[in-house]
């Protein structure tokens, strides 16, 4: 079941029922899309994404979790619901948000990139199914939230790079 937060953003649970939450915002110095900004973020991943996607599949192998490969890069220029942008399925797709979820026996992840005026924001809210869930999320619940810290910072400085100049 899910839910819609006061952001707006859609959630995969209602917050009080969530094991893991973050939201974290930044300005945007140029229009895009949430499939835009989701394409550029791909496009450029942070150093170590690649080794640490392995790590974690090796790891995670080994209780039956299945392998997620990590992000491809390759942009798309059009999704609908139930495509799938690497291991997230399209949930909703409209002009101002894009739902994408992850869902296995140990948890489920539900990830909105949000843009709202000139704003984006990425949610992630995670809802663990067993003691296997609760564990796999303590160390990656802090490093999703220095990740994505780090590539919305990142896609700030190149869009403004590649922003006309106000006149």
């Amino acid at each position: 079941m899910t839910a819609i937060d006061r952001s707006g953003a859609t959630l995969v649970a209602p917050r009080a029922a969530l094991n893991f939450f973050d939201a974290q915002t930044v300005a945007l110095p140029r229009p895009v899309t949430p499939l835009a900004a989701w394409n550029h973020l791909m496009a450029h991943p942070l150093p170590l994404m690649a080794t640490a996607f392995r790590l974690r599949d090796a790891i995670s192998a080994r209780f039956g979790v299945k392998r997620i490969g990590g992000f491809s890069g390759a942009p798309r220029d059009h999704v609908q619901p139930g495509d799938m942008l690497d291991f997230f399925r399209v949930e909703a797709v409209s002009d101002h948000e894009l739902v994408l979820t992850e869902r296995d026996r140990h948890l489920d992840v539900m990830t909105s990139v949000m843009v709202r005026q000139n704003r984006l924001c990425i949610t992630s809210s995670v809802v663990t199914h067993n003691l296997f869930g609760k564990l796999y999320m303590l160390p990656v619940g802090p490093a999703h939230r220095l990740i994505v810290h780090q590539m919305l910072r990142r896609l700030s400085r190149s869009l403004a790079a590649a922003a006309p100049p106000v006149q």
